[in-house]
């Protein structure tokens, strides 16, 4: 007769989730991963097969309950013109608060792109696929605060901020404000754009 789980899945995937974002998936002992989650070595083999197993759940996790709500606005419809200045001074106030895991930790999955684990093709799958997302969110937004730039210079800005974004989080770990000033810096060009863009249209 098979056994009943006795503990909440998702708890016990957000503490690995915080250990993993802290240490990395390298660094994370699985004494470590029972001490994070209460679960013993074989209850966490039992319920996840593995520690990437664990490790997987816990980045569905990320994307699910700290990536993707952050992104909401810009996956709206219609998107609001200011929704992407929200979304990138949110994330340099985030990183301006030192006791955020954003400033303290970067990224997840910015973080895990620099590590061994990303040799894994599925891991680099999920981080291609991540930063993919991030794209199609800041592309949505900069269409909508700046409607009047053409597609190439659309492209350009996306791209840029997209950089800007990813640059932030794998600096946030060493140089949270440093990561800030590159946000603060994205918001400035994408001000800048979008009121070229609003004089061209209206000369």
């Amino acid at each position: 007769m098979a056994r009943t789980q006795s503990f909440d899945h998702d708890t016990v995937v957000r503490a690995a989730r915080t250990l993993f974002w802290s240490v990395g998936y390298e660094s994370a002992s699985i004494p470590e991963l029972e001490s994070a989650t209460g679960l013993s070595r074989s209850s966490i083999y039992n319920a996840f097969g593995s520690k990437r197993g664990l490790f997987d759940a816990a980045v569905q996790s990320y994307l699910d309950e700290v990536v993707r709500p952050r992104l909401q606005p810009l996956s709206a419809e219609p998107v609001q013109p200011d929704a992407i200045i929200a979304y990138l001074q949110g994330l340099h106030d985030a990183f301006g608060t030192l006791s955020s895991m954003p400033a303290s930790h970067g990224c997840l999955l910015v973080n895990a792109a620099g590590a061994p684990i990303a040799q894994d093709p599925k891991v680099a799958r999920v981080i291609a696929d991540y930063r993919a997302e991030l794209r199609d969110a800041f592309a949505r937004g900069v269409q909508a605060h700046a409607p009047h730039l053409d597609a190439a210079d659309r492209g350009r800005l996306v791209d840029a901020i997209t950089s800007s974004v990813v640059a932030a989080f794998a600096l946030a770990r060493i140089d949270p404000a440093e990561a800030a000033r590159g946000l603060a810096s994205a918001i400035e060009l994408l001000a800048r754009e979008a009121g070229r863009a609003q004089v061209r249209h209206t000369v």
